[in-house]
């Protein structure tokens, strides 16, 4: 039986401009192309665990106006349970302006827009609705009062938490070391520890200090380098399966999805975290972020070819 997934965070329209470099200060660049995708970290994580098998709700917040009609249409399509998402009769949708470079990295400002508006009593009128849940994801494109009630109603119920620590901004939920399991990338690592991390004997540091606080489960992500796990079996790297990178926009939104997804299945965090970065490396194989998110056929079959034997380490090399 699918497991039911709730998710709760920002949806987007994202614009999506091709470059090949960021502008400086005072600088005008041409860009190679520009095209409108649907987005949001909490829409991204909702696709990506849909398409992994989970029966999926998705808790948010749109705007009154064409984008917001848009986004609920392709939701739908996309197998989400859309009944949790609000519109907003004042704020617009929220928007993300996304520049994706050469080697496929990329950089984002976003606009959250009517995602502010969502309330804590959004967030108990929605949970109040759904009975039988397995795991629920969360992210910080939303109020922090809410991201903090997300994470009470998952204690209260005894339901595990994935908490995604982005977008950073000014301030944390002050409840966020009560999520079951958190994975920050390096820079948010750096964020919530204060130890810079700027390799694996870093990462694993800034995740055993996470730990060390309390969550459960700690997944530190380094990008083309893997990751690094820390539980109370201590610590582990993960490593990366090695594609040609195109685009990693919605990367880390596939791994939160595909993480959460499995460890509810009742995988271990080991076979879990090795799931979760074959699904995100499949998704950095192909341009935009819902459109490259694979579904739970491929992330096997390319597991199956590509082995885990020797994917997960505990040396910090």
């Amino acid at each position: 039986m699918a497991v039911e997934v709730a998710v709760v965070g920002n949806v987007n329209i994202d614009f999506v401009i091709r470059a090949k470099n960021l502008p400086q200060p005072g600088q005008n660049v041409t860009a190679d192309g520009m095209q409108l995708a649907p987005g949001g970290k909490g829409a991204n994580q909702a696709v990506a665990a849909a398409r992994l098998g989970a029966i999926v709700y998705l808790i948010s917040r749109l705007g009154k106006d064409p984008f917001g009609a848009l986004l609920l249409q392709h939701l739908k399509k996309a197998n989400v349970d859309t009944s949790c998402v609000a519109v907003d009769q004042s704020k617009p949708t929220g928007c993300a302006f996304v520049t994706v470079l050469p080697d496929g990295e990329n950089a984002i400002i976003s606009a959250l827009g009517a995602n502010m508006a969502l309330t804590p009593a959004d967030v108990e009128q929605a949970f109040a609705e759904l009975e039988h849940l397995d795991a629920i994801v969360v992210q910080m494109g939303i109020p922090l009062a809410c991201v903090d009630r997300v994470i009470q109603i998952g204690t209260d119920r005894d339901i595990p938490v994935l908490f995604d620590p982005t977008p950073m901004r000014e301030g944390l939920p002050r409840l966020w070391r009560y999520a079951t399991t958190i994975t920050p990338n390096a820079s948010e690592a750096e964020a919530l520890t204060g130890i810079k991390v700027t390799n694996i004997a870093s990462a694993f540091e800034a995740a055993e200090n996470l730990h060390g606080r309390g969550i459960k489960r700690v997944v530190v992500k380094l990008g083309a380098k893997g990751c690094v796990l820390f539980d109370e079996e201590g610590a582990r790297r993960v490593r990366a399966y090695q594609v040609q990178a195109v685009d990693t926009t919605g990367a880390g939104d596939t791994f939160a999805a595909a993480l959460a997804v499995r460890l509810a299945e009742g995988a271990s965090f080991d076979d879990a975290a090795l799931f979760a970065t074959a699904a995100a490396a499949i998704a950095c194989t192909k341009p935009g972020a819902e459109a490259a998110m694979p579904t739970r056929q491929q992330v096997e079959s390319f597991m199956a070819r590509r082995g885990k034997r020797g994917m997960v380490s505990s040396r910090l090399s």
